[in-house]
């Protein structure tokens, strides 16, 4: 009896020195984890890619990681540096723009407008009637909220400083995992195995094909968004073109897409009579805002097909438990996550099917 209860307490004490320890290291750690899961997630989408670099220059992996370390540089440092800068250096003129809201007023209703055939006199009167009264309400009534909105966006970019380190961490932890990508693919498919011998070296794959499509998805739509949209904004000569492409970008990522940007200017080239340019906009502005529906479906299969709820979700929440850097680990986490427990869900259902189809039958 005296030998069990020695056994037990030595287990006891055993657990909770482990429990102990990995507490610790997580909370040495707790200001690299989300560069390093950032880094994964990068290094896991594009060690294709890397593979690819490096059998073109003589499979030298010394030359591949640092083209690849440059290539994160300028894809992802860079445009979200200038993105950052852009915003916080217009921060004044975001605040003044939002505390305007109470002084704004519909001008009255354009020429251009009476003159549509059949809705043009009904939409000028409705116009009339928002200048008149609707539009001002509105706008007392959204401006306590926008400009608590405006604040707390530039509260969390201003940190410029902090940010711009999390970025330059983030590329050299994701140049350490290019250089020995193999080891560290082995000893997490071992590690998942001890945890799940049945299933864990699938785990590990299905892991990685969801963070291959939400990194293609999520990034490379909200880029492509941008940038169009950002070009249809400096041929139409609206102001403050680079700021708006950046709080595209920004929109973009959290899934909420380009629109809100686009028919603002749209509807402002309209006031100002510039029909011609307005029309121009309003095309490019259709184009830029449904195009997502076809480069983010064909680039997120092509590592594993997500719910778009479950994009939005995982950005929104990511962004604040992480911050900035959340907007790309929250999706991803989620997916993960989402991905292994449907394939959880589904085995059954699978083994199920196997167990009873004709060929199972016969034997």
């Amino acid at each position: 009896m005296n030998v069990v209860r020695s056994d037990l307490a030595r287990t006891t004490f055993a657990v909770l020195f482990i429990g102990g320890l990995l507490f610790a290291s997580f909370w040495i750690m707790r200001p690299f984890l989300a560069p390093l899961i950032w880094a994964t997630m990068i290094v896991v989408a594009t060690w294709p890619l890397m593979l690819r670099v490096q059998d073109r220059l003589w499979r030298r992996r010394a030359l591949a990681v640092l083209v690849m370390s440059l290539a994160l540089l300028l894809v992802f440092v860079v445009p979200l540096t200038l993105a950052i800068t852009t915003i916080v250096g217009h921060a004044d003129d975001i605040i003044g723009w939002a505390r305007g809201l109470a002084n704004f007023q519909l001008p009255s209703p354009p020429q251009w407008l009476r003159s549509l055939p059949l809705i043009g006199e009904p939409a000028a009167q409705l116009w009339t009637t928002l200048a008149a009264e609707g539009a001002r309400a509105m706008a007392l009534r959204a401006e306590p909220y926008v400009g608590q909105i405006a604040k707390w966006f530039l509260a969390e970019v201003g940190s410029f400083g902090v940010v711009f380190m999390q970025f330059l961490l983030t590329v050299a932890l994701a140049a350490v995992l290019y250089a020995d990508g193999e080891a560290w693919g082995r000893w997490m498919i071992r590690f998942s195995i001890r945890l799940a011998p049945a299933r864990g070296e699938a785990a590990v794959r299905l892991a990685g094909q969801a963070i291959r499509g939400v990194a293609l998805g999520v990034v490379v739509t909200a880029l492509v968004q941008s940038l169009l949209g950002g070009i249809g904004l400096a041929v139409a000569g609206i102001p403050f073109a680079t700021v708006l492409t950046a709080v595209m970008f920004m929109l973009c990522i959290a899934q909420i897409g380009p629109v809100l940007v686009l028919v603002p200017a749209v509807v402002w080239l309209f006031w100002g009579d510039n029909t011609g340019w307005g029309t121009f906009l309003l095309v490019w502005t259709i184009f830029v805002g449904t195009i997502d529906n076809v480069i983010r479906p064909f680039l997120i299969r092509q590592g594993a097909d997500l719910p778009l709820l479950l994009i939005f979700a995982g950005v929104i929440g990511g962004l604040f438990a992480f911050g900035l850097v959340g907007i790309f680990v929250g999706p991803v986490v989620l997916a993960v996550g989402y991905t292994l427990i449907d394939a959880w869900v589904h085995e059954q259902q699978a083994r199920a099917g196997a167990a009873t189809s004709p060929d199972s039958i016969d034997r």
